[in-house]
């Protein structure tokens, strides 16, 4: 049973989860680089400049939300994204697509972390801190929602207009109603920065980062970052490849025979997004039911990590065998497993924090999740490029695989 209120935050939590994850672009960005002519290691590369972006300004951006205020942080990171998606819409060259690039990194590097800080901040100030999992889970919930949403308009949008670069300038839309949702949060939960005098800044950064390094120190809170950043950064690196697979699968089918390969490769992905999204939806909705089946939250996160990295190799096998259909579905379970693990995830360090640096800590595991990103995303597209994205996927898999004994949590505290 959840122990918490469905208050009007806890809504405006959610809705926020709804119009985050309205990025319509996001089903065809694959699709929209190749479209452009643009190799799948010149993608590794465009991924690596926004994963490296994010690392930068990562920690910086946790402090800032730490130290000046979470609320004003989002919402610099909402205007962020509205002009990388601007620039996108009117991309021509690869400097301007390493100009959106570099932009939407510095949104992304704003956002991640602070605003489940303000979530946990909140359940604590409630009284809710021991359902962060179930009200996490809830709320992302509605991202994954949103994500569903956003997949079938995207189809409409791609199917309608027969190309991909519309979606970008669509995507501004949800995103200027999210910039006034975070307008309209409670001034306190922009944290202890509220009442801060400009003299004291110093003195707060240095306590920050002060009592940051003595929770990192901690081996518990290290693994966690660890075994939940890697197949976040996994995910991240690989997930995008799915495009390609469906539109392979949607240039076989007998179906729509006139119609152009934009316009049928956006039907299936259109539907297939849609419905790996309303599963993802489901399943991060009952991740506390899941996590509360073990003694702990260490066994639960090892479990799935293997799960998620056996199921990508597993794709990679079948797409190099020609088995298109099944590598897809083992595909969505890698979608699945990371929407599954993610709140049980964030949830096992958090336990460990002191909240007046939860962003701050929040944004160390982003980091760690970027710089697999990084690693990982050129090797996909080195090797997309040379041998095919099916045997791509296998081989950064079976690598991560090899991993999982030093990713591995040993115990919950």
């Amino acid at each position: 049973m959840s122990g918490f209120n469905k208050d009007l935050q806890y809504y405006k939590f959610c809705a926020y989860g709804f119009l985050k994850n309205l990025r319509f672009f996001e089903p065809f960005l694959i699709l929209f680089f190749l479209e452009k002519d643009i190799t799948y290691f010149q993608i590794g590369i465009l991924y690596t400049v926004r994963e490296l972006t994010r690392n930068i300004f990562e920690i910086p951006a946790g402090l800032a939300a730490d130290v000046l205020g979470r609320r004003r942080t989002m919402i610099s990171s909402f205007s962020l994204y509205i002009a990388s998606f601007l620039l996108y819409s009117t991309s021509r060259s690869m400097l301007v697509l390493y100009a959106a690039t570099i932009v939407f990194g510095l949104g992304e590097a704003f956002r991640t972390g602070t605003h489940k800080a303000m979530i946990f901040d909140y359940l604590q100030k409630q009284g809710w801190s021991e359902q962060k999992v179930h009200y996490y889970g809830h709320t992302r919930s509605w991202s994954q929602a949103g994500s569903a949403v956003s997949a079938l308009l995207a189809g409409g949008l791609v199917f309608y207009s027969g190309e991909y670069l519309n979606v970008f300038l669509y995507s501004t839309l949800p995103y200027l109603l999210g910039l006034l949702l975070i307008i309209s949060y409670p001034a306190w939960l922009d944290g202890k920065a509220e009442s801060l005098k400009s003299l004291d800044l110093r003195k707060t950064t240095r306590e920050t980062l002060l009592n940051f390094w003595h929770s990192i120190r901690h081996p518990g809170i290290l693994r966690g970052i660890l075994n939940v950043s890697s197949h976040g950064g996994y995910y991240r690196a690989v997930k995008d490849y799915l495009q390609p697979v469906i539109q392979s699968l949607a240039l076989t089918l007998p179906f729509f025979l006139k119609l152009d390969k934009e316009r049928k490769s956006a039907l299936l992905i259109g539907l297939i997004y849609f419905l790996i999204y309303l599963l993802s939806s489901a399943i991060t909705r009952r991740s506390g039911s899941f996590a509360g089946r073990f003694g702990g939250l260490a066994k639960p996160l090892n479990i799935t990590l293997v799960a998620g990295l056996a199921a990508g190799a597993l794709s990679g096998v079948l797409y190099s065998f020609d088995l298109v259909l099944l590598s897809i579905v083992f595909f969505v379970l890698v979608y699945l497993v990371e929407n599954l693990r993610l709140p049980v995830g964030i949830s096992y360090f958090t336990e460990h924090l002191d909240p007046d640096i939860l962003a701050t800590t929040l944004s160390v595991e982003s980091m760690g999740k970027s710089l697999f990103t990084m690693f990982l995303a050129l090797g996909m597209g080195l090797l997309a490029d040379r041998f095919g994205p099916g045997t791509a996927l296998l081989a950064v898999s079976l690598f991560m695989l090899a991993m999982v004994p030093i990713l591995r949590i040993r115990n919950d505290r």
